[in-house]
């Protein structure tokens, strides 16, 4: 896939899913559910994406994303808000490597990889790894595995 707008269709629809959080200095490790709804908008040059997940049946974490295309400089940029409360000083910038969309998240409290793994059209894995020098080490945070919801 050569334009942008088609890798970012991968990601747009229904989907559920279950998801391994790791122990962190954010909390607990253990399973949560998740639902993502996304739509194209623009054009298809932006990705949005309503998520929420609950652990023990309750509601737990949840956050919107919007993933960009500039279609003048072909760059990739996440912007991220979550119900912890970090609001992105600027949006993430992204790749994508044919398979997979990757974005890093800087901020004082460290950064944060996001990487949207297309598995085919019915699946994608998100996999978070925080890092706190600078990207010299990862450690895990959240793999979710999402399946389709529908058509």
């Amino acid at each position: 896939m050569n334009d942008a707008c088609s890798y970012l269709e991968l990601f747009a629809g229904s989907w559920t899913g279950e998801e391994e959080i790791a122990a962190s200095k954010w909390g607990e490790g253990g399973v949560a559910i998740a639902s993502v709804t996304a739509r194209l908008d623009l054009g298809g040059r932006v990705l949005i994406q309503d998520y929420s997940a609950q652990r023990d049946g309750k509601p737990w974490f949840h956050a919107h994303a919007v993933i960009a295309f500039d279609q003048q400089t072909s760059a990739l940029s996440l912007h991220w808000f979550d119900s912890m409360g970090f609001v992105p000083a600027a949006p993430a910038p992204g790749e994508w490597d044919g398979r997979a969309l990757r974005f890093v998240r800087s901020s004082p409290r460290g950064q944060t990889r996001h990487t949207y793994v297309s598995i085919g059209p019915a699946s994608y894995e998100l996999i978070l790894e925080s890092s706190f020098d600078s990207g010299a080490s990862w450690l895990p945070v959240m793999m979710g595995r999402y399946s389709r919801v529908g058509a």
